[in-house]
């Protein structure tokens, strides 16, 4: 291509550091050009296929939240540090995490609620009552915060002054009965935990559980990372039985990578992030949605945007994220 030849010029002419180097620089200016354009032509290709959805989104890589059109364009970003967690809450504000704290920033991007910790934090949820839940994993602390943001309830998961490492918890959620879900990513397990700490119950989630929902009709939904090459969804019954699974390879055109957020639909689609880290980068669809009899009937690509999303919530369904009417 033209602008291929006018780089390998400007390579000589400067006289780069080394040949090495200036292979890699082509290589990568290569990359781009290939997937924002399909073919000698020109001609962009789309960025996704299938009925568009309106939603917001986690790009952990980029650090920032995005929300996106139905027709795949940016309409609003915010910087958010390394973020995996996040709500649409009804008031229009957004929730997320930030690495080391929990924000909301309206759409005017005004911070009304911020929460910084020494640990990492992958989990937040906008409780009923106004509170804040927040999951802090180094700490393997769960947390209610007021809107002031004073702790007004603690649970330890660790011993005193135990740190549980970066692997040791990534999504959670508060229950409505009081109860809290956790994924133990590096135990590759899911415990639920009663409203005092005391574990009621444990799931083994081969590859690493990242994001798990309890659904209304009491069945839990969990996504898991890529351990052993083991990424896949699965939703299991209160008697632990798979009732429904998507594995990596099982969607032509869609192969899961890293499985990190999810959002079940009231029609009982699936949409799930395809996380593309550990050397994944735009190797395939950043978001998926699938059906129940695995039918894949949307995906978003766009990797000239964004890069590794981890969390998503579509705006295209109603529900009120505090009344636990959003399975996400």
């Amino acid at each position: 291509m033209k602008t291929n030849s006018i780089f390998l010029s400007q390579c000589q002419t400067r006289r780069f550091l080394s040949t090495g180097l200036c292979i890699a620089a082509l290589a990568i200016l290569t990359t781009r050009l290939a997937a924002a354009q399909d073919g000698p032509t020109g001609t962009p290709k789309p960025i996704q296929e299938g009925k568009g959805h309106h939603f917001v989104c986690t790009d952990y890589t980029a650090g920032k939240v995005f929300i996106i059109n139905a027709d795949g364009k940016v309409e609003w970003e915010y910087a958010a540090g390394q973020c995996n967690d996040l709500w649409a809450l009804p008031n229009g504000n957004l929730l997320f995490n930030t690495g080391h704290g929990v924000k909301e920033v309206t759409r005017e991007k005004v911070v009304v609620f911020n929460y910084e910790s020494a640990s990492e934090i992958y989990a937040c949820q906008r409780l009923s009552n106004g509170n804040t839940f927040v999951g802090e994993c180094n700490a393997g602390r769960l947390l209610e915060l007021a809107p002031d943001g004073k702790v007004v309830k603690e649970i330890h998961l660790l011993p005193a002054g135990k740190d549980g490492g970066h692997l040791y918890m990534r999504n959670a959620r508060r229950l409505a009965n009081g109860n809290y879900l956790v994924a133990h990513y590096g135990e590759q397990v899911v415990r639920e935990y009663d409203s005092q700490g005391r574990k009621v119950r444990e799931i083994a989630a081969p590859g690493g559980p990242h994001s798990v929902i309890r659904l209304p009709n009491g069945n839990t939904l969990i996504a898991c990372g890529d351990m052993a090459g083991q990424q896949h969804v699965v939703e299991l019954n209160a008697q632990g039985e798979t009732v429904w699974e998507v594995k990596a390879d099982e969607m032509p055109g869609a192969h899961l990578k890293f499985m990190a957020g999810l959002h079940r639909l009231p029609n009982g689609n699936t949409v799930l992030s395809n996380w593309l880290g550990h050397g994944q980068l735009g190797k395939a669809p950043l978001l998926i949605e699938v059906t129940p009899d695995k039918r894949v009937v949307w995906t978003f690509f766009d990797h000239q945007t964004l890069s590794t999303v981890s969390s998503v919530q579509l705006l295209d369904v109603p529900g009120d994220a505090t009344k636990g009417e959003v399975w996400h």
